[in-house]
């Protein structure tokens, strides 16, 4: 393994349809996909993920050649959950895990990025639930997510990586260990946001030193403290928070990035680091002059535009 002065082999940066302010599978404030995927590539990215079920093409012949003659390459689905609310949902939420599994699964990707559901509502602020789960609702949230876990791998050969999420039940510091010590290893890893672990308080590289062994995707981001601040005071939901301009452009807000990948290259395992800005919604003239410039931020960092020994899966 290289040293982190030196670039490092096995760390893979990418970009998502959220670092285009795309939340949703059809909104007319979102740029169409082919704009998406014709500015990712040019701002200096290979890596993407799939974004909401239906923003890119769900035909994976079709995907499959947008992405390849743009150099890019698929690196994990995303699926919505709420398994806390125990084995009665669980057709449901197979139903919508399934097509994006399979799809996630034919672009020749390895991970599904999985988000617990809200407990208020993502624009509104109406509360939807409780914002602190019971003893039972605990035990089926992490019961739940290994079933999840090991039927992704046993029919898709994919691997769950659990997503902290603001407005989530597994945000903070505390909720993630208690979430992270009740789970098997082998069915369930962590995608760790660093710019919604540090929203609600929690401290990436300190996370990722005590569970390492955990840590099985990034998303890298950032928060502006002072907008931050303010959002917690007045109790402002995260998508009007997002609008304030609570996720901002690196290296201007925490945690700071290097660091981060300094920790997570110490793991000396491979290693996803996709690069998130929560912008939604944005004019569409906005995300390309940001994402060429986060990009370049990431090399200042010892990130290559290609890790050495690490060809390009676009269409397997």
């Amino acid at each position: 393994m290289t040293s982190s002065a030196s670039a490092p082999a096995r760390i893979r940066i990418g970009s998502a349809p959220d670092s285009w302010g795309v939340w949703f599978p059809d909104d007319p404030q979102q740029v169409p996909w082919r704009r998406f995927l014709d500015e990712v590539s040019e701002a200096g990215y290979e890596w993407i993920e799939l974004g909401p079920y239906g923003y890119l093409p769900t035909d994976p012949a079709r995907l499959a050649d947008e992405t390849r003659r743009r150099g890019l390459t698929v690196s994990a689905g995303t699926v919505f959950t709420g398994l806390h609310h125990g084995p009665g949902v669980w057709d449901r939420t197979w139903a919508h895990v399934a097509d994006i599994a399979a799809l996630t699964r034919a672009m020749g990707a390895e991970h599904l990025v999985v988000i617990p559901s809200f407990w208020r509502d993502d624009k509104t602020g109406e509360v939807r639930e409780e914002r602190t789960l019971t003893v039972e609702q605990w035990h089926d949230l992490t019961t739940q997510t290994e079933r999840l876990g090991r039927e992704v791998q046993d029919r898709y050969g994919l691997r769950i990586v659990v997503h902290p999420h603001a407005d989530t039940h597994i945000d903070s510091a505390e909720n993630v260990s208690r979430f992270l010590d009740a789970t098997d290893p082998d069915l369930v890893s962590l995608c760790l946001d660093t710019g919604h672990y540090a929203y609600c308080g929690g401290d990436s590289v300190k996370l990722i030193e005590t569970y390492g062994e955990r840590i099985g995707y990034l998303h890298l981001k950032q928060v502006d403290p002072e907008v931050l601040a303010q959002v917690v005071a007045d109790e402002v939901p995260f998508g009007p928070a997002v609008a304030r301009g609570v996720m901002c452009e690196p290296p201007n807000g925490v945690p700071a990035l290097g660091p981060v990948l300094d920790a997570a290259r110490r793991l000396d395992v491979d290693l996803f680091a996709i690069v998130e800005q929560d912008m939604y919604p944005c004019p569409p003239d906005k995300p390309l002059p940001i994402a060429r410039r986060t990009r370049d931020f990431l090399r200042s960092c010892g990130t290559p535009d290609r890790a050495p020994d690490t060809p390009s899966r676009a269409g397997e």
